[in-house]
């Protein structure tokens, strides 16, 4: 093997090493007394016979697309649809048992003190950052070694989508509809406290934070990590004549810089002492931004002639980045005013709240599409086509650290839930819903972070869907043109549509089936007996994979549908209409959401009446009808918009 693709293969390398020896803390760390350690067991079982269910659906797919791909392309883009596909469903594999193994010892850790805690549910959220990193590098640069031709990898791109998709939306419909189901009848209905032992639905509520929010979520940033770099890669190809191979390359090169520095700033972060734990996570974020920019300078002037626009280029994407991040925190944490409007909104009722809340995140859509547009703009200018796509990459180059403060939420939420039902005492809950808290603002800055990495990277994608098919321009008068964008336009509305469907369907089944065992289990309310959790878990994981299923068709056989039937000049407008209206549905759905989660904490923690109360009642109404918006419709347009384009791109040829 070359020298210089042997070193394209060290930052991943290093990548599982430095997970490998956070494993091995994270196995040495307590896992709490024995009724802890029950439910921990309890989650993590649950997980994976989700898991094992879903990839049962997902082999089928896999064979199918694999052998149309075979026959309708080459047997080397279907080789790299099979890889990136099973690549995408290990990562999230591993980080899902990494972090249904460390909920008890992070609720163990808060018992000592509250960074503890915190340093080990962000261990674990850090094994999963590595993990889709390193997994993505390695899987591109395998390929790119064999058959030194970027087209081909598309396929690669192809199997993290189609993993995503499923991953995503299943995992999206299991979590809210478990979480909804146990907040409607447990908190509503009953006055009980989350995470209430006596309630049916909470090992199904704190199953589905693991598979919708670390596995699922790890599933959609894998597939937008991997398109970023494949697609500047394929724009590559124009400039070979005037910089070299390197400018191919270039984009993985940076990728491994950003791993690295994600692990440097992990370390740094955990050695600089802080007086919230909230100041070192997003120090670890600042601190690994901080070095991406100081090493890709120095790398991208010594192996590019005339380097320096590159690499304003890679540094205008991480900062956009960091910019919808930010304010993806401002409009949902409760530390600032748009989330205390929508809390004291509830003072009113439940339909007040609501309202605050869809104003809430209509309004932060001005900002992350502004940086977008700017974004764009400022790339092109300095650097043509090639540039857009780099800062696509530089967008996502920290995303080892990134995805980590983002996994950690689901952890804290599950160390928080074990602390209830395990009966720790009201410092060490109030310690853990403390975590909790941050892991919900965490979670909003990874979902805007998510929506505007993808935004780039479908417009990268676009771009190559362009030169694919070989068209110059989408002319605006012409009608076929029109139609796809209007058609692109309908998509994300249709989908999300679809998954709010599924999750009121899917909630409504477990809502009757807490119901049923508050109703037959003699003395369940009063704690005497235990209830059912499996019936549950049964219950939701059936549901969800049976609705799951028609978004991810609807969605991959829309491009081809309008490819075929329209011509290659209408998919180019659904392509920019789905786009357009999935960025926007997209920001509006996590923002609302993560505004009215938060809003209901901060309620909790005493302001308004606190819990119990009238306005504590209302948000938790307000919560519900945003955990479907947040955590599986909003998520899913993040995938849709990817997906199409990227379908696209493989049937250029065809059309």
């Amino acid at each position: 093997m070359e020298k210089s693709y042997l070193l394209l293969f060290l930052p991943p390398f290093l990548g599982f090493l430095t997970s490998f020896f956070i494993y091995l803390y994270l196995k040495k760390q307590p896992k709490g007394d024995e009724k802890m350690v029950e439910i921990a067991s309890s989650i993590q079982t649950g997980a994976k016979a989700f898991l094992n269910e879903v990839y049962k659906i997902l082999l089928i797919f896999i064979l199918v697309v694999f052998i149309l791909l075979f026959y309708f392309l080459n047997i080397k883009i279907a080789l790299s649809f099979v890889l990136g596909a099973i690549l995408s469903a290990l990562a999230g594999n591993i980080g899902m048992r990494v972090a249904t193994s460390s909920n008890s010892k992070t609720a163990e850790g808060v018992k000592k003190d509250i960074f503890t805690g915190l340093r080990i549910a962000f261990s674990s959220g850090l094994i999963m950052g590595l993990m889709v990193v390193s997994f993505g590098i390695f899987g591109i640069t395998l390929l790119y070694y064999l058959f030194k031709d970027p087209n081909i990898i598309y396929g690669f791109g192809f199997g993290a989508s189609g993993v995503a998709i499923f991953l995503r939306v299943g995992g999206g419909l299991y979590t809210k509809a478990a979480d909804v189901g146990a907040d409607l009848v447990g908190k509503v209905e009953l006055d009980i406290p989350e995470d209430d032992p006596r309630n049916p639905a909470v090992i199904a509520d704190n199953v589905g934070d693991n598979v919708g929010d670390v596995s699922g979520m790890g599933a959609d940033l894998f597939e937008s990590y991997v398109d970023s770099i494949i697609a500047t890669m394929a724009l590559g190809v124009i400039l070979v004549k005037t910089f070299g191979e390197i400018i191919i390359t270039l984009p993985i090169i940076l990728a491994g810089i950003g791993l690295v520095s994600s692990i440097l700033g992990y370390f740094l972060s955990q050695v600089i002492k802080t007086k919230k734990p909230s100041q070192s996570l997003n120090l670890g974020v600042y601190l690994s931004s901080g070095l991406m920019v100081l090493s890709s300078y120095f790398v991208i002037n010594k192996l590019v002639n005339g380097g320096l626009k590159f690499f304003i280029s890679t540094v205008i994407g991480l900062i956009s980045g960091l910019i919808i991040g930010f304010v993806s925190e401002y409009f949902t944490s409760s530390d600032y005013e748009p989330t205390k409007k929508v809390a004291k909104a509830s003072l009113s009722g439940a339909a007040t709240n609501i309202i605050m809340g869809l104003g809430v995140g209509m309004k932060s859509t001005a900002v992350p599409i502004i940086t977008v547009a700017l974004a764009m703009i400022f790339a092109y200018k300095i650097s043509g086509i090639y540039g857009v796509a780099l800062s696509a990459v530089g967008m996502l180059s920290t995303l080892g650290i990134t995805l980590a403060t983002d996994c950690y939420g689901p952890v804290a939420d599950n160390a928080a839930g074990i602390a209830e039902m395990a009966q720790l005492g009201q410092e060490v809950r109030e310690k853990a819903e403390s975590l909790d808290a941050i892991g919900n603002t965490t979670a909003a800055m990874g979902k805007g972070f998510a929506i505007g990495s993808a935004a780039l990277t479908a417009l990268a994608l676009i771009i190559s869907y362009l030169e694919a098919a070989k068209l110059e321009l989408l002319d605006l008068k012409n009608p076929w043109v029109i139609a796809g964008v209007f058609i692109g336009g309908l998509l994300p509305y249709f989908i999300s549509a679809l998954v709010m469907e599924s999750v009121g369907k899917t909630a409504s089944k477990v809502v009757e089936e807490v119901r049923r065992q508050f109703r037959e289990i003699e003395g369940l309310k009063e704690g005497r007996n235990k209830p059912d959790y499996k019936r549950c878990v049964e219950t939701v994981t059936r549901a969800s994979l049976k609705q799951m299923v028609l978004p991810g068709v609807i969605t991959i056989l829309s491009p081809l549908l309008v490819g075929y039937l329209l011509g290659k000049e209408a998919l180019g407008g659904l392509l920019i209409g789905a786009l357009t209206s999935g960025f926007l549905l997209a920001i509006m759905m996590a923002n609302s959401g993560g505004s009215w989660d938060n809003a209901k904490k901060y309620i909790e923690s005493g302001n308004f009446g606190g819990k119990h109360s009238d306005a504590h009642k209302a948000a938790v109404i307000g919560d519900t009808v945003g955990d479907p918006f947040k955590d599986t419709a909003g998520p899913s347009l993040n995938i849709l918009i990817k997906l199409i384009s990227i379908i696209a791109i493989l049937i250029a040829p065809l059309l």
